[in-house]
């Protein structure tokens, strides 16, 4: 069932990801060609179903599967997914960097009906790869929400245990190892939360593990199918985000013995490779190229910001230890933070913002763990370490324990640790910040080097270890029920009660500020919305990483423009732009100009100024509505 479910999904995302640059090429980026699109792919899946149901199809035993999630770890994991799913179900999407910029770089591209260099000053909305955008794009443009677009999640999240389990085992874990640690390892923050998300983390995750355990299992069944799915989930990886480029490693290793075999299907190998190919990153790298001489895009992002591989490595380190070891609930994260601001050496702190943008150059940590920073989590990594030192004492009275599975097979040694290059190469390349959450395609790869001693056996049996195992379960399990995302209890309602008792607690304030504005995050612009003229088609907007999705409400009813420090209000009008929505900073900090001079060079007056907090951490922030007159 797993292999199958797998191939579908592989070849349904890298189907979407073609469809999108071919509808684009063809300026029918619309409802009617997703329309046509999808009854072509349909007409192909009923004809391989046809052709290969009797062999592809196994009967599913209900009353296995029955039996199998009546064991408690896979019942915990069970509820842990139906948890995930509920507060997906409830609650309109909150994530940020998609109401910022994945989301509404679809919204205009359907409005322009196809892929095109949006006029704006957020690079990222340009030149980040579009992976998880084209497969969110037909539900777009077919229902007009965003709804849905967490079960993309929601499957990859589902798909994990039985890839973990897979690809641990062929890289030499026992199975009784991997069978634990293929419940425990999706109870990561960072898979956990987006599991209910429209973020790409997890996305991309999943099509990694996909990958590489595709083209191990092709080594050995000798199938083409496999290969041409491991191809085509490598294609996808890169397409979902650039960080996991430097994954093509470890799955250039584990697929090199199986290009022998393929070489006979030459003819084969091109088409799905040039399929593969359509559906990776490799559009946006060219267009990334054409419109801003840089292949990733960065140059735009990052500006002046320092390389320094060695340093950078360092302080990528401390940040992924931090990030991974802090408590999922930390209330002493403000007392942390200060302290951080006042023990830092001079000469380190400008080091740092040198070199990481962000908030992470000063070694921030959070008070809560939420899916934009979120790793494997303190969870996971606490009870791998303990699991770790076990096995070194139980090795000092039987050696034998920490010894590896697979003794003489280079191969596979070479493919659990080609990894670890890997995130050595990353690490001392990224100046992104939040790495924690960055890195998260590579955690699974990175637990076979450490799973694979034999003494794991034995500490899987223990009392202690199951034991503390559940506790990460319920650890898990009360994030998500705390999260400000989708909290599954009612939060605001007593947040009042609580508040009402004792009003000068500033840890309630602060609460119920943070739960209200993840509350209102998905349409944090309708108090703006509401203010517009009703028949209003296009509104012009400065903006800088603000969730402009909200704007867009109801999807296809206006067009958001975006509007730069060099344009002019002739252009404006040009453009259909009587009204402009801005915010002073984004004025300030990337127009260098003052709001009233600016005012004045437009022609333009304020119509209403509307306070939005539209993230907790900064508060409530004037924006004004303007005309141009």
């Amino acid at each position: 069932i797993m292999p199958t479910a797998i191939l579908i999904w592989v070849w349904f995302c890298a189907y979407l990801n073609c469809v999108g640059w071919t509808l684009s090429a063809l300026h029918q980026l619309n409802a009617s060609g997703y329309l046509v699109a999808l009854l072509i792919g349909f007409i192909a899946f009923v004809a391989w179903w046809k052709q290969t149901s009797g062999r592809i199809f196994p009967h599913i035993s209900w009353r296995k599967l029955k039996r199998r999630f009546r064991r408690p770890f896979p019942l915990a994991f069970l509820i842990l997914a139906a948890m995930a799913f509920l507060g997906g179900a409830l609650y309109a999407p909150t994530n940020y960097d998609a109401l910022a910029y994945r989301v509404p770089r679809v919204l205009h591209w359907l409005a322009a009906g196809q892929w095109h260099w949006i006029h704006t000053i957020l690079p990222r909305i340009n030149t980040r790869s579009c992976g998880i955008e084209w497969v969110s794009a037909p539900v777009i443009a077919l229902l007009r929400t965003d709804r849905p677009l967490f079960l993309i999640n929601i499957v990859s999240f589902l798909l994990l245990p039985g890839l973990v389990f897979s690809m641990f085992t062929r890289l030499g874990v026992r199975r009784r190892v991997a069978w634990h640690w293929m419940w425990i390892v999706p109870t990561g923050y960072g898979f956990l939360l987006q599991a209910g998300s429209m973020g790409n983390d997890l996305f991309g995750a999943t099509f990694a593990l996909i990958a590489v355990d595709f083209a191990l299992r092709a080594n050995r069944s000798r199938r083409p199918r496999d290969f041409f799915v491991s191809l085509l989930a490598v294609a996808l990886m890169t397409s979902a985000k650039t960080n996991n480029l430097p994954l093509l490693l470890p799955w250039a290793v584990a697929i090199l013995p199986a290009l022998g075999w393929m070489r006979r299907r030459t003819l084969m190998v091109l088409a799905v490779g040039a399929w593969a190919l359509l559906a990776s990153v490799l559009p946006t790298v060219v267009l990334n190229f054409k419109y801003c001489g840089d292949w990733s895009g960065l140059v735009l992002e990052t500006g002046g910001v320092k390389k320094d591989p060695v340093f950078l490595a360092g302080a990528n380190t401390v940040l992924l230890a931090l990030g991974n070891f802090v408590p999922p609930v930390f209330p002493l994260a403000g007392q942390w933070n200060q302290y951080a601001d006042r023990a830092m050496p001079a000469w380190l702190d400008e080091r740092l913002q040198q070199t990481i943008i962000g908030p992470d150059s000063k070694l921030q940590l959070p008070e809560m763990q939420i899916e934009e920073d979120a790793g494997l989590g303190f969870g996971v990594c606490v009870l791998l370490l303990a699991s770790m030192v076990a096995v070194m004492f139980a090795g000092r009275n039987h050696p034998g324990d920490i010894r590896p599975v697979d003794r003489g097979r280079k191969w596979q040694t070479c493919v659990r640790l080609a990894p670890i290059v890997s995130l050595v190469a990353l690490l001392s390349q990224s100046n992104m910040g939040v790495t924690s959450r960055l890195v998260i395609a590579y955690y699974a790869f990175l637990l076979p080097p450490v799973l694979v001693c034999a003494g794991h056996e034995w500490v899987v049996t223990r009392r202690w270890w199951r034991i503390s195992a559940f506790a990460v379960f319920i650890m898990a399990a009360g994030l998500l029920v705390v999260s400000p995302a989708r909290s599954l209890f009612p939060a605001l309602t007593i947040m009042e009660k609580l508040q009402a008792r004792r009003p000068d607690s500033h840890l309630l304030a602060r609460l119920r500020e943070v739960y209200s504005v993840y509350r209102g995050r998905n349409d944090g612009f309708a108090p703006a919305r509401a203010l517009l003229p009703p028949d209003l088609k296009v509104l012009g907007m400065v903006t800088f990483d603000d969730p402009e999705t909200s704007l867009w409400r109801p999807f296809g009813s206006r067009r958001i423009e975006h509007v730069c420090s060099g344009d002019t209000a002739v252009e404006l009008k040009q453009r259909g732009i009587e009204y402009i929505l801005v915010r002073e900073e984004v004025l300030g900090l990337w127009f260098n100009c003052p709001a009233n001079d600016w005012l004045k060079r437009m022609n333009a007056q304020v119509i209403q100024t509307i306070p939005l907090n539209l993230r907790a951490s900064r508060g409530a922030r004037d924006w004004y509505l303007i005309k141009l007159q």
